[in-house]
């Protein structure tokens, strides 16, 4: 466990802070005295995105449209 100063708090943060980002617990302390611990917080999976594809298969199977999306979106852009 690292050990930064309150001083070490106001005028050299982003070392404190990339500690933290590399998982390091850090005691801070005033006048030699522990007052506090910064942890750095647990790290998370990232947000998993839905198969919109998959999705799309199983309500629709193989069904093509006659006319794509791109063509309905300008005709109704255009006043067809």
């Amino acid at each position: 466990m690292r050990k930064a100063s309150v001083r070490d708090l106001r005028y050299r943060f982003s070392e404190v802070e990339r500690l933290l980002q590399e998982g390091e617990n850090i005691e801070i302390t005033k006048r030699k005295r522990v007052i506090a611990h910064l942890m750095p917080l647990a790290s998370h999976a990232p947000d998993h995105r839905p198969d919109f594809m998959a999705r799309l298969r199983a309500i629709y199977g193989a069904k093509m449209l006659k006319v794509s999306g791109a063509e309905l979106l300008a005709r109704e852009r255009n006043g067809y």
